[in-house]
């Protein structure tokens, strides 16, 4: 059974633990500032009081760790394309700010950090992968058309599972 601090000490260890300064916080904490040192490093090494800190320094960090489930809702979150990123665009004008959600490849790949977890997924979600991929690879031979100046009509583009796009004109 823990042994109940004082107030005093109570209020010590909790501006320890803030501070990380223990003259200091046995100050704050109502000593007297000439025994301010030496009634610190007693406290310290006191049972119930470093029994006391210890306990409160793990609660902390633990409420800053991401748990499991946290880690997954932000996967899905993100795949989902609910999760929004700022971006700062620079023109003549200024600095524009844009939220806009995760590129398809970004959404990927929380999907499979998603099904990871989930070994036994089913065959629409892979699926929905596939498709997802294959959005991926159109959109980004678009982006390369719109910056290249070519156009390619007329043309049947294949893409195939794996990611890769081939020209089905370019062999002949």
């Amino acid at each position: 059974m823990a042994q109940k601090l004082t107030p005093k000490q109570q209020k010590f260890a909790d501006e320890y633990i803030e501070s990380g300064k223990k003259e200091e916080s046995a100050i704050k904490a109502g000593y007297k500032s000439r025994s301010a040192h030496s009634i610190a490093t007693e406290n310290l090494q006191k049972p119930a009081i470093k029994s006391y800190i210890d306990e409160r320094m793990a609660e902390i960090a633990s409420k800053r760790i991401m748990d499991a489930t946290e880690a997954v809702e932000l996967l899905t979150s993100i795949a989902r394309g609910e999760t929004k990123e700022t971006v700062y665009i620079g023109t003549a004008d200024g600095v524009y700010e844009k939220h806009k959600e995760a590129d398809l490849k970004t959404r990927i790949s929380a999907t499979k950090e998603i099904l990871k977890r989930y070994p036994d997924n089913n065959k629409l979600v892979e699926q929905q992968i596939r498709k997802l991929k294959a959005d991926a690879d159109i959109a980004e031979s678009k982006a390369k058309e719109a910056r290249s100046g070519e156009s390619n009509e007329g043309q049947t583009l294949i893409v195939d599972d794996v990611g890769g796009i081939e020209d089905e004109d370019a062999g002949s």
